[in-house]
């Protein structure tokens, strides 16, 4: 069969796209990146927020039309919360919800493929990295989360943590870097809580993965604050690691975060900060703000914004609340006006930019090294590469045409940063 693989919201989801890839072309199917070729389209959706459950019936709806002949198949978190809705939906030929979905490919296979063997089903399996131009790769290492904040219908999608054993994630991430996959995110729910159900710890993964892989850079998606233990960033001693870590905060003010039934305090963060930035130089913290959660005073709003600013953020996710049924948050009184959240939302997407710049510009004038993912042609025809610095600030360098940069590492000079398009200019040594 040839198969379209489509992915909305987090990196889990991501994560897990390429997980079936792997299953799919191990049985020997075809990975195809235009869907009106296939004859099977898995679309993963997502439900964070209303706008996602939107994005994600549109998808569906423009992948039918692009393709009606195709097989739909609908997994993630919207086809979970509203599974029976899904299966009703006009072109949808199978569901499969968040506790069924690491046997998505299976069932496909069951349901759609006939019984003859493929023509390349005894070719050596390939990734469907490549075939979509990637050179991370993102690693499940658990899924659900335990805990219950109050704006979140994920964890009610998602169910009980479940954690992936060691040898399982060791033995997919060497076959990766076999296949020249120079780098790794780790992802998950709740990915600090690796390891609460199988007597293990987040801690002891990445040291397993430190001795046991020679994948060349491992970084990880979002992980709570409250999560990391003292020592944690002694690991980043060994630079295999990359300096740069997602910590959401959601809010800066205190009585929100209880509202939130959040498991920190802004001084608690600040202090776990300040103890990342004092252990490694550079050290690039990126985060998560909710605006406009029920109840949010001009005086809590205020409190954010001192310190966010206070706190400094190389780059900020902004939601503006929007009410998830299903979810504690959404029965709270005292719900803030659309225009008020507007207001705050582009008074913090101000500041936003204005921390990313200072936190690019510390880096101009230095060496660096780059793993250039990407290329394009600018208007004149020449190559644009693309690639990220350990601590993940993007990086843009020119190049001749002759010059074959995607995949690898290279040391470059960073030059100057790009207000208008919120990049780092490098010179490639």
């Amino acid at each position: 069969m040839k198969i379209h693989l489509k992915a909305l919201g987090c990196r889990l989801n991501e994560a897990e796209l390429e997980q079936w890839s792997r299953d799919f072309t191990g049985e020997g199917h075809n990975i195809v990146i235009n869907a009106d070729e296939a004859d099977v389209v898995v679309v993963n959706t997502c439900a964070v927020t209303t706008e996602a459950t939107k994005k994600s019936r549109k998808l569906m709806n423009r992948l039918h039309r692009e393709n009606p002949q195709s097989k739909v198949v609908v997994s993630g978190c919207y086809a979970t919360l509203e599974e029976e809705q899904v299966a009703m939906r006009s072109g949808v030929d199978l569901v499969v919800n968040n506790a069924d979905k690491d046997e998505l490919p299976r069932r496909v296979m069951d349901a759609f493929s006939d019984n003859t063997m493929p023509l390349n089903a005894m070719e050596p399996d390939q990734s469907s990295l490549f075939l979509r131009g990637k050179h991370r790769a993102f690693i499940k290492i658990q899924d659900g989360c335990r805990y219950r904040c109050t704006f979140c219908i994920v964890t009610v999608a998602r169910g009980a943590e479940r954690s992936r054993n060691l040898e399982e994630i060791v033995s997919e991430v060497n076959n990766l870097h076999q296949q020249g996959v120079q780098e790794i995110v780790l992802t998950g729910v709740h990915v600090g809580g690796y390891g609460s159900d199988i007597d293990s710890s987040l801690y002891q993964l990445v040291t397993t993965l430190l001795s046991d892989t020679d994948i060349p850079r491992i970084r990880f998606a979002s992980v709570e604050p409250w999560d990391l233990p003292e020592p944690f960033f002694t690991l980043f001693e060994n630079r295999r690691l990359m300096p740069h870590m997602h910590l959401p905060l959601q809010s800066g003010a205190d009585t929100v975060l209880r509202r939130m039934s959040r498991r920190c305090k802004i001084g608690d963060f600040s202090d776990l900060v300040q103890q990342a930035r004092n252990a490694i130089p550079g050290f690039n913290v990126t985060t998560d703000i909710i605006v406009g959660f029920p109840g949010e005073t001009d005086d809590e709003w205020n409190m954010t914004m001192e310190n966010v600013e206070a706190i400094g953020f190389g780059h900020i996710h902004i939601f503006s609340y929007s009410p998830r049924d299903g979810t504690k948050a959404a029965g709270l009184a005292n719900p803030v006006d659309e225009a008020v959240k507007k207001f705050r939302s582009n008074q913090l997407h101000t500041l936003a930019e204005s921390l990313k710049q200072q936190f690019h510009e510390k880096h101009l004038n230095t060496n660096v090294d780059i793993l250039w993912e990407g290329q394009k042609k600018d208007e004149n025809g020449r190559l644009v590469f693309t690639g990220y610095t350990p601590n993940f600030c993007k990086v843009e360098s020119n190049g001749d045409n002759d010059v074959l940069l995607e995949g690898r590492v290279k040391t470059t000079e960073l030059l100057n940063y790009s207000l208008e398009r919120s990049v780092l200019k490098g010179k490639v040594l």
